[in-house]
């Protein structure tokens, strides 16, 4: 798989995003929750990013422009007339249950602006091997390549909205839009553990973990016991005044077993003492990791500055760099300096 650059999520993102219009409408006016309506009952974990407040981001324009595919991406705008940065708006994932001898199933609704011919004629450059199929009265593009190089689906929804995923979800979403089928919603499960989220978070996500999931791994290994009463997984990240956040929240298990498994994240925590003695910055991020345990929960919070987290990436790059730098060949000396060494060597040879 590719390595997913900063530039490349959005291109990725803008690219295999579609549209129903000839030209490229308004701003949507559809909003998280709004993309929520969307998603299938059936998922079992669900991803919200909020696109554009993302990627108009101090730091995130200065990630795009300072890339060294920024050409590219400018290239991309003018060929489709989609500018990430200004027509992409949020992103809502969804990921049904994987099973034993069956594939990860998932499908990703995009609000945004467009423009179809020109997208559609770009994804066909990109993408030759793309073929149509009419689902209920939907076209449904099938065969597109993605920035891992694996195949994906997508379909027009309308004006604003857009769907990408492997074709079963596609199918799904279609349904969801036209009312024949219930949205995610209606799922009593998961909607309990959305209604925790923080939803005004950049980017948040509630997962269902399916209890014989958490006691097969605690089969599997006897550690992971603590996990076994685990029913969700709740996380969201944010950035604000320069700032990173992320939290990560279970839900569910006993207080006894909750104690232990924020002890064992603790004690992972005190492993970095060492490598904290050495790099200041190090130490301060972990000073930043709060750790704590409840009843029917365990929290990780965590907060750090921009400046930090850019001296820690900076600092892990130069490791990186010095780890695979080849090291310098002996240089050959020339033949004359050769020559002259070796018959100071016989003359000491002759006197001693």
């Amino acid at each position: 798989m590719k390595k997913l650059t900063a530039l490349g999520i959005v291109v990725f993102l803008a690219l295999f995003s579609f549209a129903a219009c000839g030209k490229k409408a308004g701003a949507p006016a559809a909003g998280a929750e709004d993309m929520l309506k969307l998603l299938p009952k059936d998922a079992q974990g669900i991803v919200m990013v909020d696109v554009h407040r993302g990627i108009t981001t101090a730091l995130a324009d200065k990630a795009i422009k300072e890339d060294k595919n920024y050409q590219k991406y400018q290239d991309f705008i003018k060929e489709t007339g989609l500018d990430p940065q200004k027509d992409i708006y949020f992103l809502a994932v969804a990921m049904a249950g994987q099973t034993e001898g069956t594939k990860q199933e998932a499908a990703a609704v995009i609000s945004l602006k467009y423009n179809k011919d020109l997208l559609l004629a770009k994804m066909k450059k990109e993408s030759a091997d793309i073929k149509e199929e009419v689902y209920n009265g939907v076209t449904l593009y099938s065969g597109i390549k993605a920035e891992s190089d694996k195949p994906a689906g997508g379909a027009f929804l309308d004006g604003s909205t857009a769907v990408l995923g492997t074709d079963a979800m596609v199918k799904k979403v279609i349904d969801v839009y036209q009312k024949k089928a219930e949205n995610v919603l209606k799922n009593e499960a998961l909607t309990s553990v959305i209604k925790t989220a923080n939803k005004n978070a950049l980017v948040w996500s509630a997962f269902v973990i399916p209890p014989d999931a958490m006691k097969k791994l605690s089969e599997q290994n006897p550690m992971m016991s603590s996990l076994e009463g685990i029913r969700a997984i709740i996380m969201s990240f944010d950035y604000r005044d320069k700032s990173f956040f992320l939290e990560i929240k279970t839900s569910g298990g006993e207080a006894a077993k909750n104690k232990q498994l924020a002890d064992m994240l603790t004690g992972f925590k005190a492993l970095g003492a060492g490598a904290a003695a050495k790099n200041p910055d190090v130490g301060e991020l972990l000073n930043q990791i709060e750790i704590s345990s409840g009843p029917d929960f365990v929290k990780i919070n965590a907060g750090l500055s921009e400046d930090i987290l850019q001296r820690l990436t900076k600092s892990a790059a130069q490791k990186v760099e010095g780890m695979i730098k080849p090291k310098e060949e002996p240089k050959e000396e020339p033949a004359e300096e050769k020559e002259n060494e070796e018959s100071e060597e016989k003359t000491e040879d002759i006197k001693d």
